[in-house]
């Protein structure tokens, strides 16, 4: 039997162990922390079906001004940390324009066409359907021309991928959300993603359901792994594991590790903060409010808003000043209630700069395997590009062409 060590448990670590498990393989799922406790749980819970084209970054001039100064809570930024924001930035940038961004949508839509199958597979499995809601959510805009924009693009994504979705004008939207305030130009209801009351719970579901297939969790120390005459080896609270193959699926910290075998994978670490709200009123459906660069979803906790990016440092302080503006922003909307927690939670996207997840073998190291970086869908894709991920290692014909993705490209 084949044997791998997955280092990180967050839904794409989950997701690609689960995928190695049925298999055939005998998997070993290491993490300082137990699963679902990172960047997987701290997101606004929505399964994006329809999140066909990747973010690209703004190109035109009013937009950067717009960041540089900022005036917007979309992204916020920490003078003395843009030093090491600087390159990946830049070729974030050079991606982002039309035709490489074009090139960047082909390779992804066809990753998230597999989003919702592969997570329907697992909440099966799991037992997790208490967890789902399978209503979609809804983009708020509040200038009348933005969402004009915003309705010809969701246009073009039906037309080109078979988004669903529904537009909703002002009355329409305050007959299906209530206690919203009532005098907003009108939102886009997307019909087919799907929302999660408790992100964290459905990750500890997807670990519980390894487990009962012969899965092992341990506790461990990434920073430890080495490579040994038949594999590779990490160091655990239960001692030194060894197999075949390593899965880095790290998120965020990824590319510091593999920087010791002689890999530069550029990241753009992107912060986000939420904090969870109760004593107010409810949404029926999570709410993307565009203009004011946050989400809110009713979950098990109460509404959580999550918050845009903030480019810092990784061992900066909190510094949650989007979230503060983005709970000024939806107490004009509703009424939120108070705060549950004391401090907000905040971690770490990990986006790559040509907008597609790393996935793949390591160039000049035999087992050394890849898969993070899905930047805003690591949640949403984690099974699908664990999927991938384990038929590429299987030897089996893969379900689309991983060419794009290979780390390789770097």
């Amino acid at each position: 039997m084949k044997s791998a060590i997955v280092l990180g448990g967050g839904m794409v670590g989950i997701g690609t162990a689960l995928h190695l498990q049925r298999r055939g393989w005998s998997v070993t799922l290491v993490d300082r922390r137990e699963p679902g406790k990172e960047t997987s749980y701290g997101n606004a819970g929505i399964i994006q079906s329809e999140a066909v084209r990747p973010y690209p970054m703004p190109r035109d001039l009013a937009t950067l001004a717009k960041i540089a100064t900022g005036r917007t809570n979309d992204v916020r930024y920490r003078l003395a940390s843009l030093p090491r924001h600087v390159a990946p930035l830049l070729r974030y940038w050079w991606n982002s324009a039309p035709k490489r961004h074009r090139e960047a949508i082909a390779a992804w839509a066809r990753l998230i066409a597999y989003a919702t199958p592969e997570h329907d597979i697992l909440i099966s499995e799991a037992h997790a359907d208490n967890l789902i809601r399978r209503a979609g959510y809804r983009l708020l805009h509040r200038d009348p021309r933005d969402f004009e924009l915003a309705i010809e693009t969701a246009e073009e994504n039906r037309r080109d991928y078979g988004v669903q979705f529904r537009v909703l004008d002002g009355s329409a939207l305050a007959k299906a959300e209530p206690l919203l305030r009532d005098d907003l130009p009108g939102a886009i209801h997307f019909l087919e993603p799907w929302t999660v009351s408790d992100p964290g719970a459905l990750v500890s579901a997807y670990a519980r359901l390894f487990e009962r297939h012969g899965g092992r969790i341990v506790s461990g120390d990434a920073q430890t792994l080495s490579e040994t005459a038949s594999g590779w080896s990490v160091d655990t609270a239960e001692g030194r594991l060894d197999a075949e193959a390593i899965v880095v699926s790290l998120g965020p910290w990824s590319p510091d590790l593999l920087q010791r075998f002689g890999y530069r994978i550029p990241l753009v670490r992107k912060r986000g903060y939420h904090m969870h709200y109760q004593g107010g009123s409810s949404l029926d459906l999570p709410l993307v409010d565009t203009a004011r660069g946050y989400a809110m979803a009713p979950m098990a906790k109460g509404i959580r808003i999550t918050t845009g990016a903030e480019l810092t440092s990784p061992d900066a302080p909190a510094t949650p000043i989007q979230l503060g503006h983005a709970e000024a922003a939806a107490r004009e909307l509703l009424d939120l209630g108070g705060r549950v927690e004391p401090e907000p939670w905040f971690g770490t996207r990990p986006c790559s700069p040509d907008m597609l997840p790393v996935l793949g073998q390591a160039p000049r190291h035999r087992g050394l395997w890849m898969n993070f970086g899905h930047g805003h869908q690591g949640f949403t894709l984690g099974p699908a590009t664990g999927r991938l991920l384990a038929e590429i290692m299987s030897g089996q014909t893969p379900a689309i062409d991983p060419a794009p993705y290979g780390p390789e490209r770097f």
